[in-house]
């Protein structure tokens, strides 16, 4: 396990960086991206609503995607990553990735339906929303096939220390 630790401290530092980097973009990268209404109206007000609302809620979600890495980062050095308290955290992934999944899933019903036909004929929106979407799918699916993946080995290892 002590060759594990070499690899875990870089990963904790990275994970603050990223957790700094996502707080920073809450906070100043997503109001200054979104675009400027020089004409205001009812559509475009809502679409520069929809697309914060959706960047802040997507990065929450990366946020406890992070928060709960470095929880599961912490059962790996302790030894305890088999155990009941290592599910509950790769849950927490599991629903963060759902919660940000539906959030695309609002979002590109809401731009799509309600909104870019109204202020832009650009297909680059939807394609990009679909393009998440379908990541987002993969990446929750995968989650629930690691966390039996995890429940499994809980299992053969409660039963191995049984044993022993």
């Amino acid at each position: 396990m002590t060759h594990l630790r070499h690899v875990v401290l870089p990963l904790r530092i990275l994970l603050v960086i990223a957790l700094a980097a996502l707080l920073a973009a809450q906070v100043w990268a997503v109001p200054a991206v979104l675009p400027d209404i020089s004409e205001p109206s009812l559509e475009r007000s809502a679409m520069r609503a929809v697309m914060f609302v959706a960047a802040v809620v997507g990065l929450a979600c990366v946020q406890a995607v992070v928060v709960c890495t470095w929880q599961l980062l912490t059962l790996v050095t302790d030894d305890r990553i088999f155990s009941d308290g290592a599910l509950r955290w790769v849950n927490g992934i599991v629903r963060a990735v759902v919660a940000g999944w539906l959030m695309l899933v609002a979002t590109f019903v809401c731009s799509y339906y309600f909104i870019i036909d109204e202020v832009s004929d650009d297909a680059v929106l939807p394609a990009l929303l679909l393009l998440l979407l379908l990541v987002g799918a993969v990446l929750g699916l995968l989650m629930v096939v690691m966390r039996a993946l995890l429940r499994q080995a809980t299992a053969l290892r409660t039963d191995m220390e049984a044993v022993i």
